[in-house]
């Protein structure tokens, strides 16, 4: 039997209101994010949270020792769920992620998070490569205002345009509600 697994990336409160680096609708992928997180929670699938603590000298925000590293309230673990430190972008990079899933078995992979451009998009492309098939969830995700040269990309153009990219290779795109109806659990792990 296949396995699918959850991926969590960096829903973190840096990213929420008063955090050191808010994005644009947060709190609605957060809340897209919690149904995935119930509905696996209900059918005792895998879930991985990943969790962003930047190490880099600049850093502006996952700053090591602050509250903006913390989950949101809305996506809590449970029972067996793992949280995985991350440092870079790439959720598979130095945090033994790849390792866990083959150890389950798993197979496919349903994914959202934060950024949408950085680290959303790095963990698809390198799940991909290592040979998931994925599901991204779009409306699970958020990002940011851009700025390319003197031009300001919205939120909803950068977020567009890294889902196009990714769901033209990498990942079936989906939205929360239409994942929520083909569900199928897995076995327990």
């Amino acid at each position: 039997m296949e396995q699918t697994a959850l991926i969590l990336i960096d829903y973190q409160m840096d990213y929420f209101a008063g955090g050191r680096m808010q994005l644009a609708h947060p709190v609605e992928a957060v809340e897209r994010a919690a149904q995935l997180l119930e509905c696996f929670h209900k059918n005792r699938a895998p879930v991985f949270f990943l969790q962003h603590i930047s190490l880099h000298p600049n850093a502006q925000f996952f700053l090591p020792d602050t509250d903006g590293i913390l989950l949101h309230p809305l996506l809590q673990p449970e029972g067996t769920d793992r949280i995985l430190q991350k440092n870079f972008p790439n959720s598979f990079r130095q945090t033994g992620l790849k390792k866990l899933l083959d150890d389950q078995g798993i197979t496919n992979l349903v994914i959202s998070g934060m950024m949408s451009h950085m680290c959303v998009d790095a963990t698809t492309r390198a799940a991909f490569d290592h040979g998931f098939s994925c599901r991204l969830i779009h409306d699970a995700c958020a990002t940011k205002n851009l700025v390319f040269g003197d031009q300001e990309i919205r939120a909803k153009d950068v977020h567009g345009a890294f889902m196009a990219a990714l769901g033209a290779v990498y990942a079936n795109l989906m939205t929360t509600k239409e994942y929520m109806q083909i569900f199928q659990p897995t076995t327990t792990h």
